[in-house]
């Protein structure tokens, strides 16, 4: 008899231990639960107010049935037609301190690809091939025919095919930190769809708040930089942009064995200090030697050379410019 009372004691103990543990469960599910549709109602009435705020630059051409931004500063003689690196929010802020150091000699053209900047998405996929062509368009519908075509990053991927394309037109490639088409770890699975849940969820948004202003030491002005966060908050992950991503390692692949011309002048600015690469200065001396008159600028700092090192850039390439004419 004792022993009976004793085992329900035990078993009315354990059914308290489960109960409690389930409570503090699901209070901490309840908790979490709350919190995540705070984030994403938060997140959604912050992009519906700062899409508002953001103001338009530049102007807009037809590419295929679409709107496509380009920026135009300077009026120079020759025209640098500009690209970004992948996943470049807002292209033109994003180049602006560059810009200006070049746009007092040169026209600079700064053309955001589908899915960047102010520019449309599109539903055609994000291949080399289609990239090349719309941005192409993009200079044609501006009645431009001779140019330097500069690329930060990724741009330097789409640049070897773009040359190769259209040879006629393009009179010098200079990339800043740009890609390489036999670089190695482009193979790489990418979490795309934690990528857009963060986004979507507002759980980016919040994760941007938290980690500061990344532009805080640079020299952009306040209002460059509120417009590049009001728009980052807008494009980043967008469908556009992840069909890039998921592109990437294919598009790396069948570019693995395009050259420059050995005619086409190219100069090219490479982070000196790439602490995940040791053979990336290697790999850019290696792609200057394709040029008859190439010529490669290594660079301490951060893959953004553009952002802290604008003003040497700048100067280095128009002091090869003149040399190479």
């Amino acid at each position: 008899m004792a022993e009976t009372v004793e085992t329900k004691t035990t078993g009315t103990k354990s059914r308290k231990k489960r109960n409690l543990w389930l409570k503090i469960i699901g209070g901490i599910v309840g908790v979490l639960v709350l919190f995540m549709g705070i984030v994403f109602v938060v997140n959604a009435i912050s992009n519906g107010v700062e899409k508002k705020n953001i103001e338009s630059y530049g102007q807009y051409v037809n590419v295929d049935g679409k709107n496509m931004n380009v920026l135009i500063q300077g009026s120079g003689e020759q025209t640098v037609v500009l690209l970004p690196g992948q996943g470049t929010p807002t292209p033109a802020h994003d180049f602006k301190l560059l810009i200006d150091e070049i746009s007092s000699d040169y026209r600079v053209v700064v053309v955001e690809p589908f899915g960047y900047g102010l520019s449309d998405e599109t539903e055609k996929e994000r291949t080399t091939e289609n990239i090349v062509s719309e941005v192409h368009e993009a200079v044609q519908q501006l009645s431009i025919d001779r140019y330097i075509l500069m690329g930060h990053s990724i741009a330097g991927l789409y640049s070897v095919s773009y040359v190769n394309s259209y040879p006629d037109e393009v009179v010098a490639f200079v990339g800043i930190d740009s890609s390489v088409p036999n670089q190695p770890g482009m193979d790489v699975k990418l979490p795309l769809k934690s990528l857009q849940f963060l986004q979507k969820s507002g759980l980016m948004r919040l994760l941007k708040a938290l980690s500061g202003d990344p532009y805080k030491s640079l020299d952009f002005d306040e209002h460059t930089k509120e417009q590049m966060d009001l728009i980052s908050n807008q494009v980043s992950t967008n469908p556009t942009m992840v069909d890039e991503l998921r592109h990437l390692g294919s598009n790396f692949k069948n570019a693995e064995k395009l050259t420059y011309p050995h005619d086409l002048p190219v100069l090219l600015f490479v982070q000196s200090n790439n602490e995940h690469n040791k053979q990336w200065v290697p790999l850019h001396e290696e792609q200057a030697k394709q040029s008859a008159q190439g010529k490669m600028i290594p660079m301490e700092g951060t893959h953004y050379l553009h952002h802290t090192k604008y003003k040497e850039i700048a100067k280095e390439f128009k002091d090869y410019m003149k040399q190479i004419q």
